[in-house]
């Protein structure tokens, strides 16, 4: 069996349909706050139960007869991270699990500025450590971020940010397909695998984009980090989220979302989503 946590969520709950579409009904089960959310899988024959990272108990409940779990990262920007996939991590060991995944991010790394990294690096060595055999998704930033990040341009012609550097912005649901098609595939992936766009592409190729897209013209104005701050802040965002945000621009700078990698495109057999895809959906809305 394999058992999926957070799959009420939009990530790994679109990995559950695309299970549903590989194997039968039976051989799936997921881990999920409220079981109530979840009776739409429950009506098609997959196993609900019961389970969070706040209840070691029910975790491991949710996880017995497991051969495969799959960890859903936190998303609460208040959390203990790395203390929550702890638990998760070690339910999936007690229940005897025999590998564990765990949806990573691209760009993990202890010393990075976006703090998220640094709970991914973490999260991964515990699965190192845990004795299991394991699978980090390490998938490229979500491009549905980019509504936020790239503020009104629509309205206003201008994508205004902090400089910034290349992401391979990553569509979330070719990532779901992508961890279905690993947890159902053979062989397995050890260890860190990444999940990735072709392309990396900056503001200003978004705005070059975005100008082709929209049929007007569109341009990239760079603000000074603590300007781009205070505008955040005048408008409206408070201050801590508006920093946590700037982590991400001092991470692309970096580069530690410039990698791509043509795993994603060969385990959905076809060219993954990208940036001019996310645009012309919009405009099309």
């Amino acid at each position: 069996m394999i058992v999926i946590t957070g799959a009420t969520g939009a990530l790994n709950g679109a990995t559950v349909e695309h299970l549903l579409g590989r194997m039968p009904a039976e051989q799936i089960g997921v881990s999920v706050r409220d079981p109530a959310k979840a009776q739409h899988f429950a009506d098609r024959g997959v196993r609900v139960r019961q389970g969070s990272y706040e209840d070691p108990a029910a975790l491991r409940h949710s996880f017995e007869g497991a051969e495969q779990v799959l960890l859903v990262s936190s998303n609460d920007p208040h959390a203990e991270a790395v203390a929550l996939h702890r638990v998760g991590i070690e339910a999936a060991v007690a229940a005897g699990a025999r590998r564990i995944l765990y949806t990573s991010h691209q760009g993990a790394g202890a010393d990075s500025p976006f703090h998220p990294a640094r709970d991914h690096a973490a999260t991964e060595q515990l699965l190192a450590d845990s004795g299991v055999a394991w699978t980090a998704l390490r998938n490229g930033f979500y491009a549905h971020s980019l509504a936020w990040l790239l503020g009104p341009w629509r309205q206003t012609g201008t994508i205004v940010a902090p400089a910034d550097g290349p992401v391979s912005w990553t569509d979330r649901a070719d990532a779901a397909e992508a961890a279905a098609a690993i947890l159902a595939g053979d062989p397995a992936f050890d260890g860190p695998v990444t999940l990735t766009a072709d392309r990396a592409v900056t503001f200003d190729d978004v705005a070059a984009m975005a100008s082709k897209t929209s049929g007007r013209e569109v341009r990239r104005v760079t603000l000074d980090d603590e300007a781009w701050i205070a505008d955040k802040v005048a408008t409206g965002t408070p201050e801590a989220m508006a920093r946590m945000t700037l982590t991400t621009f001092q991470a692309a700078r970096q580069g530690r979302f410039a990698g791509v990698d043509p795993l994603l495109a060969e385990l959905l057999g076809r060219e993954p989503r990208g940036v001019a895809d996310q645009l012309a959906d919009a405009n099309a809305a």
